[in-house]
């Protein structure tokens, strides 16, 4: 099974498609302008706002109910993240600073924060997929490996060895 076939490649591609707008958008920012900033904030928060709304749909409209109560965790935690923000600007006030210096502080350390649960969401990913795949009933490819080296005599299973190799090198990205 190569990595199109996988049981994850949808989501493995919108991660994907995810990670390249984040990466391309900060760049892009970095070295416009304002006007280039304001254009891609505006932006992200459209889509930012229609998933929230699919996700809505999503947990109102889903008939399993372990669905339902994942996407709610979601919305609940993009709601504490907007509470979380407005009360950063001021836990980060000091007398020696101005409003508009706090607000673009907090916002450096969010930004920095959202960065960083994102990779522990990532983390997180894994372990669960891993896990996942961890208990379906797979066979085992070593031991398959050695039932066909036994079965052929000897003679290698080019199928095989091409998946490791892909494997391998999807795994070294």
């Amino acid at each position: 099974m190569n990595i199109d076939e996988s049981v994850f490649a949808y989501k493995l591609y919108e991660m994907e498609e995810q990670y390249g707008k984040l990466q391309c958008r900060i760049r892009t920012c970095e070295r416009g302008g304002k006007d280039k900033i304001h254009s891609e904030l505006e932006r992200a928060r459209e889509e930012y706002a229609e998933n929230s709304m699919l996700l809505e749909e999503k947990a109102r409209s889903c008939r399993s109910p372990a669905v339902a109560r994942l996407t709610q965790v979601q919305l609940d935690y993009r709601r504490k993240v907007e509470e979380l923000k407005k009360q950063v600007v001021s836990d980060l006030h000091s007398d020696e600073s101005s409003p508009d210096e706090d607000k673009s502080e907090a916002g450096m350390l969010y930004a920095e924060f959202a960065m960083d649960f994102a990779t522990l969401a990532m983390q997180q990913a894994l372990i669960s997929a891993l896990s996942a795949l961890d208990s379906q009933c797979l066979p085992d490819i070593d031991k398959a490996d050695n039932r066909d080296n036994a079965d052929n005599s000897g003679k290698a299973d080019n199928g095989r060895k091409d998946y490791r190799k892909e494997e391998t090198m999807i795994c070294r990205k």
